[in-house]
């Protein structure tokens, strides 16, 4: 019998990041069509006819004319405005890009119960648990663990920072053993592949005298 999940706390971010998305992909398309359209000179070359609304009429045409740039350009408010504009256009965008890297993340594991029902588990919870657990060891000194692929099938990426007297091999192998294998066996999972990755913390040299 398939596991049935109990979704805790169903988010509408993903759902809100499609539409916004199709959403700007429609405006790009349709503004890309128009300016197209026009600076091919499609209407005459293949004899049909434009809406009078339509912005783009032939490969003469411009978005703004010489008297539209010029217009509000002695008025005190303008280049304030029109700076402020920008830049909160950058910031959002900003602000946009950083959020589809964060979402990148893992948001939630799939934890089999062997029963026919499962549970999800915060991505964000496994990984703290691992994080932990690994900085625990002798020899780390930092942990860091990010999930990514699917919550039926996440991948755990690692990154230790060592203390000067560890040994990479004997870390890396207790960290598969011990931290991995327990992330592992509690969510009920097959298989938790990762990718680890160590440099040593950073000291000073010390004087012999």
């Amino acid at each position: 019998m398939a596991a049935k999940p109990v979704r805790v706390g169903r988010s509408r971010a993903r759902v809100v990041n499609r539409v916004l998305l199709g959403l700007a992909g429609l405006l790009l398309l349709a503004l890309g069509a128009a300016v197209l359209v026009g600076g091919l000179d499609l209407p005459r070359r293949w004899n049909f006819g434009l809406p009078g609304s339509w912005p783009f009429d032939g490969p003469d045409d411009v978005l703004l004319t010489h008297d539209d740039r010029r217009r509000w350009r002695d008025e005190g408010w303008w280049w304030p405005t029109a700076i402020a504009a920008l830049a909160l256009f950058v910031l959002l965008a900003l602000w946009w890009l950083l959020a589809q890297a964060r979402r990148r993340r893992l948001r939630e594991v799939l934890v089999a119960s062997g029963e026919g029902e499962g549970a999800v588990l915060r991505g964000r919870a496994l990984e703290g648990v691992l994080a932990a657990e690994a900085e625990a060891m002798d020899g780390v000194d930092r942990a860091r663990v990010t999930l990514r692929g699917r919550r039926t099938a996440p991948e755990a990426r690692v990154r230790l920072v060592l203390a000067a007297h560890a040994q990479p091999a004997e870390t890396l192998a207790r960290l598969r053993a011990e931290a991995l294998e327990h992330a592992r066996a509690s969510a009920g999972l097959d298989r938790l592949p990762a990718e680890v990755r160590m440099r040593a913390v950073r000291h000073r040299a010390e004087r012999v005298s």
